[in-house]
C-alpha cells in the first residue's frame, strides 16, 4: 500500500511532527531505549557532529541506543520540530524505499542544530500505521558564542573604515598574511577547492588560518592539469561554500575558468595563501599541545626563506592522494622513449606523428588518450584492470537529488543524510539504471575486448569506487567510442612481456611500437603524504585515510583523528562544500574547549 494511502486522515507535518514530539519526549526522560525504539529495528542514525561531536553512524535500536546513553543527557538536545524555513515534508523515494523525508531543526548545549527524518510505516512488527525512523541525520549549525562572520554576525567594519591616519583594510591584511608578528592558529597543506574550502569556515569562525601550496599560483594544481579537462559534474552541485559560481557559467566548467575562480575566491574570501611553499617537515609537541613545522619557501611565490612555525592544528587537504604511483614495469628502465605521469601532461602536440602508450584506463588515462588521439598521435591504451565506464550525462544521476528542486542548502543537509548501507543500495540502483542506458557503448566496449564492472564486488558504481579506491572508473567524453571504432588502441596488460628501447613486446614477440609512455596509474593515499613529512610514527598513528571504515564513514575524513591536531579534508567541490563547515567547527570546539582532542570511542 502507497504512504499516502496509510494515514489518509493526518497530513505529513502531523506524522512527522508526532514522531519528533514522542522523541523529544524521551531523549527529555533520559530514555534511551524508549528513543531508539521510534526507530526500525534496522534503522539508522547519521550524525554530524550534533550529539557526539563526531561524524559517524549508528545502525540499528541497540546500537542507537547504546551511544545515546554515552551521550545523553550531555547533549541536551531539545525542541525538535519541524524546520518551518525550509523545504516542507514531502513523500519521496530513496534507494528504493518510499518515505515521508522532513528537515528539522532543534537545539543541543552546543548550539542550534539541524537534521533529516526519514519515516516509513513500521511493517517489520506488523503495525502498518505506526510510523518509525528509517533514518535520522543530525547536525550541528553552528557554535553559541561563535556563529560564523555572516549575516547579521558579519563584520561591521568600524575597526579599518574610520580609523584616518591608522592601518586601512589592506594595512591589515598584509599584515595578517605576512605573519611577521604572530602565527597560525592552523596550517592547511594543500590550496585547491579542499584547502580553500576548510579555511573559508575556519574563517569565518574567526581562526586564524594558513593556507599553503607548493604551486607558483593559487589554482595551478588544476591550471597546470592537462589542456583539455574540463569538470566531469555540472556547476549546479560545485559550488564553494559562501560562495555561488556565476548563473552564466557552463555546465562543465574548463579547469582554467575554474583555477581564476580558486584566486578570485581566495581574495574575496580573505585567505591567506603562501604560494611557492611546501610541508618540509613537523612534529606533534604533546607537552605544548602544538606542532613544530617547517615549511620550505622557495623564490617566486611568498618568500625564499624557510620559516618555522607553531599552529596547534594541520589539516592536509592534498587531496584523495598526492603522491604519484610510479609502477614497477619489468624492462621500464631499458625504454628508450620518454615517461611521465598523467599529472604531469599537459597537452600532446609536441607528440604528433608519433606513437605513444598510456597505461591505465580511469578517467585521466582516457583523457589524456583522448587529447593525444586529437593532436595526431598513434596512441595506444593499456589496460591493467576492469574499468567502470559511463556515459558523462548518464553520471550526472548521482546529483540528482539537486535537481528536485529544494535549495542547494537543503539538498546538501539531505545528501549528507544517507549512511553507508542506505548508499549502497541506492548506489546499486544508480548503477544499474546507468548500465542500462549506456547498453551500446559499453556492448561496443566489451566487443573491443575492454574490461569492464559495475564496481565490485556489489555493483555500486563509479561514486562508490570513488569513495573506496579513488578511481577505477570513466566518465566518458568521447574516448570509449574512439576505442570502439579503433581510432585509439587498446592492449591488455596481461598481454606485456616486457618495455624495450623501441616500445613493449607482447607475449606472442610482438613488438608494439612507442616513443611517450603516460602512466595514468594514480596517487598514494594521504597517509603516505603524512608519512613522507611527519613521519612513520604518526602516519602509522592515525591508519588509512580515505575509503570506508567499519562504521561506515571514511576513514579519518573531516573529523577527529588518532592524532591530536591532526585533520583530513579532501573529495570534489560538493564534499568540500558540505563538510568544511562540520570540520572547522570541530576544530573551533576543540580550541573553545568543548570537545577533546581524542575522538569518541
Amino acid at each position: 500500500m502507497a504512504l499516502a494511502e496509510e494515514r489518509p486522515e493526518a497530513t505529513l507535518a502531523e506524522i512527522v511532527g508526532d514522531w519528533l514530539d514522542a522523541f523529544d519526549a524521551a531523549l527529555g526522560d533520559g530514555d534511551a531505549d524508549g528513543a531508539a525504539a521510534l526507530f526500525l529495528t534496522t534503522g539508522h542514525w547519521r550524525d554530524l557532529v550534533a550529539f557526539t561531536g563526531h561524524i559517524l553512524t549508528m545502525n540499528g535500536r541497540d546500537e542507537i541506543a547504546a551511544r545515546l546513553r554515552q551521550t545523553q543527557p550531555g547533549a541536551q538536545a531539545t525542541g525538535f520540530q519541524i524546520a518551518r524555513t525550509r523545504t516542507a515534508p514531502r513523500l519521496v523515494t530513496r534507494a528504493g524505499t518510499e518515505t515521508i523525508e522532513a528537515i528539522i531543526t532543534f537545539e543541543t548545549n552546543t548550539g542550534p542544530a539541524n537534521g533529516v527524518l526519514r519515516l516509513v510505516p513500521n511493517s517489520e512488527e506488523g503495525d502498518g500505521d505506526d510510523w518509525h525512523a528509517w533514518v535520522l541525520a543530525t547536525a550541528l549549525e553552528q557554535i553559541n558564542g561563535h556563529e560564523e562572520r555572516i549575516g547579521a554576525h558579519r563584520p561591521d567594519g568600524e575597526g579599518y573604515s574610520r580609523e584616518f591616519g591608522g592601518d586601512n583594510w589592506l594595512d591589515l591584511r598584509n599584515k595578517a598574511r605576512t605573519y611577521a608578528e604572530h602565527e597560525p592558529d592552523v596550517l592547511v597543506v594543500g590550496g585547491a577547492q579542499a584547502g580553500l574550502g576548510i579555511a573559508a569556515c575556519l574563517g569565518q569562525l574567526g581562526i586564524d588560518t594558513l593556507v599553503i601550496d607548493r604551486t607558483e599560483r593559487i589554482g595551478d594544481s588544476w591550471r597546470l592539469r592537462y589542456h583539455a579537462l574540463a569538470l566531469h559534474n555540472q556547476t549546479h552541485v560545485n559550488h564553494l561554500p559562501y560562495m555561488p559560481f556565476p548563473p552564466n557559467w557552463p555546465l562543465y566548467i574548463p579547469k582554467d575558468k575554474l583555477a581564476n575562480w580558486f584566486e578570485t575566491y581566495a581574495e574575496s574570501m580573505e585567505l591567506n595563501v603562501w604560494t611557492s611553499t611546501s610541508l618540509g617537515s613537523g612534529a606533534y609537541d604533546e607537552a605544548a599541545g602544538r606542532w613544530d613545522i617547517t615549511l620550505a619557501r622557495t623564490e617566486g611565490g611568498s618568500g625564499g626563506d624557510d620559516r618555522v612555525i607553531h599552529p596547534r592544528h594541520v589539516v592536509f587537504a592534498t587531496g584523495v592522494s598526492g603522491i604519484p604511483i610510479h609502477p614497477d614495469l619489468p624492462g621500464l628502465d631499458t625504454f628508450a622513449g620518454d615517461v611521465m605521469h598523467s599529472g604531469a601532461y599537459l597537452s600532446g602536440h609536441q607528440w604528433q606523428g608519433r606513437k605513444a602508450l598510456v597505461l591505465g584506463t580511469g578517467n585521466s588515462g582516457h583523457d589524456v588518450a583522448q587529447d593525444l588521439h586529437a593532436s595526431g598521435v598513434d596512441v595506444t591504451m593499456i589496460q591493467r584492470g576492469s574499468t567502470l565506464i559511463a556515459s558523462i550525462d548518464e553520471a550526472q544521476k548521482i546529483y540528482a537529488l539537486y535537481d528536485e528542486g529544494p535549495p542547494t542548502e537543503d539538498c546538501d543537509l539531505l545528501a549528507a543524510a544517507t549512511p553507508y548501507p542506505v548508499l549502497v543500495e541506492g548506489y546499486k540502483m544508480m548503477a544499474l539504471a546507468m548500465q542500462t542506458a549506456d547498453k551500446d557503448l559499453l556492448d561496443g566496449l566489451t566487443a573491443r575486448g575492454f574490461r569492464l564492472d559495475l564496481g565490485p564486488p556489489d555493483n555500486t558504481g563509479l561514486q562508490m569506487k570513488y569513495f573506496r579506491r579513488g578511481g577505477g572508473y570513466c566518465l566518458n567524453v568521447g574516448c570509449s567510442e574512439l576505442i570502439i571504432d579503433g581510432a585509439v588502441g587498446l592492449l591488455q596488460y596481461d598481454q606485456i612481456e616486457q618495455f624495450v628501447p623501441e616500445g613493449v613486446r607482447l607475449k606472442d614477440g610482438t613488438i608494439v611500437a612507442a616513443d611517450l609512455l603516460v602512466t595514468a596509474t594514480g596517487y598514494k593515499n594521504q597517509q603516505e603524504v603524512v608519512r613522507a613529512t611527519l613521519g612513520d610514527g604518526v602516519a602509522e598513528k592515525i591508519g588509512p585515510v580515505w575509503g570506508f571504515d567499519e562504521g561506515g564513514e571514511l576513514h579519518n575524513m573531516w573529523r577527529r583523528t588518532a592524532q591530536p591536531g591532526l585533520w583530513f579534508t579532501a573529495g570534489g567541490l560538493p564534499h568540500v562544500r558540505i563538510y568544511s563547515k562540520f570540520l572547522a567547527m570541530q576544530i573551533k570546539a576543540c580550541e573553545e574547549g568543548i570537545l577533546d582532542a581524542a575522538p569518541p570511542a
